[in-house]
C-alpha cells in the first residue's frame, strides 16, 4: 500500500535514513583507521634540519584507553549524565554503580517508604510489571519494558522499527538513622529487534551505563514532581493555625496545655511562637520533646507588641517539654529550673499569649 508523505519528510527520509548501528557512528568514510606512519624527513649530513609544526601531533594513548575504540567502533554518542531534580537529592558515583542519594525532608515521613512507594507509583504510572519486590531487602525487580522508535519509513510498506526490551532492578537503601537514604540501578536483561531481526548486540559497560542513567532520571523526574507537591502540603499545613486548650490536671499545679496537632507540627510552630511571647530559645532536644528557655519580662519590641499578653513570670531559666498526646494532638507542659510544675495562675497566663499566637495563620514561604 502507497503511504502518503509529504515533500518535506521525503526529503527528510532521503537524507536520515540510518541502521541502529550507524547512529551510534561518525558519518563519512573511516579509512583514516588505514592511515599508515610515515618516516621523518631523512637530512644529510651537514645540512640543518627543518623546524617541525608539532601542533597537529597526536598525544599518545592513556593506559586506560581502549585503543580498539577507532572508526565503526568508536561511539560518537554524548555522555549522559545523572540529574538529582528532587528535593534533596545528589549523585555519588562509585567504580561499579550509580546512587541517587535522597535525603529526608520530613522528619514524620518513613524515607524508605516514601521512596519505595513513590518508585512502585512511577512503575505503576508508565505499566510495567513488578515481577518481584521486597521490601525488607528494598529490591524492586521490574518485568519486559518495551519501547519502539521508527528509524526507516518506507513509501511502499511497513516501517522499520527498532524495538527495545529491558529489565531492571530498583535497589533502596536507608542508613539506620533514617535520615539518608539511596536509590541505585542496574540492568538485568536487554533485548534489541530492528525490523523483525534480534540483533544479539553485546552491550559494552558504556551502553550499559547509558540506559540505566536514562531510566535513573526518569524515575527521579517523576520523585521530583511528587517531592515538590509534599514540600507545598507540608508548608500549607504548617501555616495553619494550632488550637491550643488550656486543661486544668487533676492536683494542684497539674495544668497543661492541649494543641491540636502532631508533634512535628507543634514543635516547628513553638520555634516561632515562643521568641514572640519574649523567651529566649537557650536550646533545645527533639528527641526529648524539651525546649530550654530564658525568659526575662523586659522583652522590649514584642514586649510593647503583645502588651496586653505580657506574662506573669519571673526572670531567668525554664522548660517547655512537648509530648504526644495521641489523635493527632500534643501535650505542653512547662516548668520552672528545678523541673517542677508552676502555678496554676501563670499557666493560665501564658496560655492566653500562647493560645492567641499559636492559632494564628501563618504566610507560606
Amino acid at each position: 500500500m502507497l503511504k502518503q508523505i509529504t515533500p518535506i519528510v521525503l526529503v527528510a527520509l532521503a537524507a536520515g535514513c540510518s541502521s541502529p548501528m550507524e547512529r551510534r557512528q561518525a558519518s563519512g568514510s573511516d579509512e583514516y583507521v588505514n592511515a599508515e606512519s610515515q618516516a621523518e624527513l631523512k637530512i644529510p649530513a651537514g645540512l640543518k634540519a627543518p623546524n617541525y609544526n608539532r601542533e597537529y601531533d597526536i598525544p599518545p594513548i592513556g593506559t586506560k584507553a581502549n585503543s580498539a575504540m577507532v572508526g565503526k567502533e568508536l561511539d560518537i554518542r554524548p555522555p549522559l549524565q545523572v540529574l538529582p531534580m528532587a528535593e534533596g537529592t545528589r549523585v555519588e558515583e562509585g567504580s561499579d554503580n550509580i546512587k541517587v542519594i535522597v535525603e529526608s525532608f520530613d522528619n514524620s515521613l518513613d524515607l524508605k517508604q516514601e521512596i519505595y512507594g513513590l518508585l512502585k507509583e512511577y512503575l505503576a504510572g508508565r505499566n510495567v510489571e513488578i515481577l518481584r519486590e521486597d521490601y525488607a531487602q528494598g529490591s524492586i525487580e521490574t518485568g519486559w519494558i518495551e519501547t519502539e522508535e521508527v528509524l526507516d519509513t518506507s513509501l511502499w510498506g511497513a516501517d522499520k522499527v527498532l524495538t527495545l526490551k529491558q529489565r531492571y532492578q530498583f535497589q533502596v537503601e536507608v542508613r539506620p538513622h533514617g535520615r539518608t537514604g539511596a536509590v541505585i540501578i542496574n540492568l538485568l536483561e536487554h533485548q534489541e529487534n530492528y525490523d523483525g531481526d534480534d540483533l544479539n548486540r553485546q552491550l559494552t559497560n558504556e551502553d550499559k551505563r547509558r540506559y540505566t542513567i536514562d531510566m535513573l532520571n526518569s524515575s527521579i523526574a517523576y520523585m521530583a514532581v511528587k517531592r515538590e507537591q509534599a514540600i507545598k502540603a507540608k508548608r500549607l499545613r504548617e501555616s495553619l493555625g494550632i488550637g491550643v486548650e488550656l486543661v486544668d490536671g487533676e492536683a494542684e499545679k497539674d495544668a497543661f496545655f492541649l494543641a491540636r496537632g502532631d508533634f512535628n507540627q507543634v514543635w516547628n510552630r513553638l520555634r516561632i511562637v515562643l521568641p514572640e511571647m519574649g523567651f529566649e530559645i537557650a536550646d533545645m532536644d527533639s528527641s526529648k520533646g524539651l525546649y530550654f528557655l530564658n525568659y526575662n519580662d523586659d522583652s522590649g519590641f514584642w514586649s510593647s507588641l503583645w502588651g496586653d499578653a505580657k506574662l506573669d513570670l519571673d526572670k531567668g531559666t525554664y522548660k517547655l517539654k512537648v509530648t504526644d498526646g495521641g489523635n493527632g494532638t500534643s501535650e505542653l507542659k512547662i516548668l520552672d529550673k528545678e523541673d517542677l510544675p508552676l502555678e496554676d495562675e501563670q499557666v493560665a497566663a501564658i496560655y492566653r499569649a500562647l493560645s492567641d499566637l499559636m492559632k494564628e495563620d501563618r504566610k507560606v514561604r
